[in-house]
C-alpha cells in the first residue's frame, strides 16, 4: 500500500493508471475509520481494479464554532486498517496543498442543499462538493463510494456529477450500525458516556416512524408526533431537524404515499451532532 501526500503526485499516478486501462475506485473519508468506512472500501474493491481511500479533514465544510479542531483522528490506526482491507493507495494531503491561499472558486449547489443540514450548516455543502470535485480531478476514479448515512450529501454529489458531467459512477453503501442501533460515525467518539447511551434515540424515533407507516399512518404531522414522543426520552439531545422530504427532490411532503420519502434527522448532543435517516413509502 502506498501513501501519497502530494496532490500532483496523486494525479500523476491516476493518469498513469488511466493510460494502462486500470479502473480506479475512490472512497473519500475524513479519517478515524470505522466499519462503515471499511464497508465502502469492500464495495469499491468488488467494482474496481485499485482502491484509493482519501484521508482528509476538509476545512471548507466546517463553519464557525463547529468541530474542526476537535474532529477525531488516529492516522496510524487508519493506515493499518487500510492495509488490512487491501487499499492500494491512501491519499493524505495537507490542507494547504489542496487549497491555494487565495482560492476563490468553489462548487455551489442551489436546490438540494437548501434544507435539512443545509439550514443549520449553510457553508457545509459548498465545502463538501468542492473537495469531492477536487478528489475526482486528482484521483480520476471510474467510481466512488459514499455512505447512505449522509443522505443529503450523496444526493448532492449525484446531482453535481450529473450537472457537471463528471465521468464517475456514484455507488452507495448502507448505513452500518453499532450493536445498539446507533449509526456508526467518527463523531460518536466525542460523546460522553451518557450522551452515547441516549444517542439511540435517533434510531428509535426512525423505527417508530417506520412501524407507524407500516401500520397505515401516512400523515407527516402524525408521524412527527410519534417521533417526538421517542425523542422526549433524551434530556441531553436537542433536535436540530426532523424532516420528511421527497427522496429525489428533497422537497417537503405532508403525506407518505407511493413515492419514496426520506425521513432525515439531526440531534445535537454535548460533544457531537448526530444524523440518521430512513426511506419509507406506503
Amino acid at each position: 500500500m502506498d501513501v501519497i501526500r502530494d496532490p500532483q503526485h496523486m494525479q500523476a499516478q491516476a493518469l498513469a493508471w488511466r493510460a494502462e486501462g486500470v479502473k480506479v475506485g475512490l472512497v473519500p473519508t475524513m479519517g478515524f475509520l470505522h466499519d462503515g468506512h471499511l464497508s465502502l472500501v469492500r464495495i469499491a474493491k468488488e467494482k474496481s481494479d485499485v482502491v484509493v481511500l482519501s484521508l482528509f479533514v476538509n476545512p471548507t465544510q466546517f463553519g464557525p464554532n463547529e468541530d474542526l479542531d476537535r474532529y477525531p483522528s488516529n492516522i496510524q490506526r487508519d493506515l493499518e486498517l487500510c492495509e488490512q482491507e487491501g487499499v492500494s493507495v491512501v491519499f493524505m494531503p495537507d490542507a494547504d496543498a489542496v487549497y491555494a491561499q487565495d482560492a476563490s472558486v468553489f462548487v455551489q449547489e442551489e436546490q438540494l442543499s437548501q434544507g435539512l443540514c443545509g439550514l443549520s450548516r449553510p457553508i457545509h455543502f459548498r465545502g463538501v462538493l468542492t473537495v469531492v470535485a477536487k478528489l475526482f480531478n486528482l484521483v480520476l476514479p471510474a467510481l466512488s463510494v459514499f455512505g447512505e448515512k449522509d443522505a443529503q450529501q450523496i444526493r448532492l454529489i449525484r446531482r453535481m456529477v450529473r450537472d457537471l458531467n463528471f465521468p464517475v459512477e456514484i455507488l452507495s453503501g448502507p448505513i452500518v450500525r453499532e450493536s445498539d442501533g446507533v449509526a456508526m460515525s467518527s463523531r460518536n467518539s466525542n460523546l460522553d458516556p451518557e450522551s452515547r447511551k441516549q444517542a439511540i434515540v435517533l434510531r428509535k424515533s426512525l423505527q417508530a416512524i417506520e412501524q407507524a407507516v407500516k401500520s397505515g399512518e401516512s400523515s407527516v404531522a402524525a408521524l412527527r408526533e410519534v417521533a417526538e414522543a421517542c425523542l422526549s426520552d433524551s434530556d441531553l439531545g436537542t433536535l436540530d431537524y426532523l424532516e420528511f422530504v421527497d427522496d429525489e427532490s428533497l422537497e417537503p411532503v405532508t403525506e407518505v404515499g407511493d413515492r419514496a420519502v426520506l425521513v432525515a434527522m439531526a440531534v445535537q448532543f454535548p460533544g457531537a451532532r448526530l444524523i440518521d435517516n430512513i426511506v419509507v413509502a406506503k
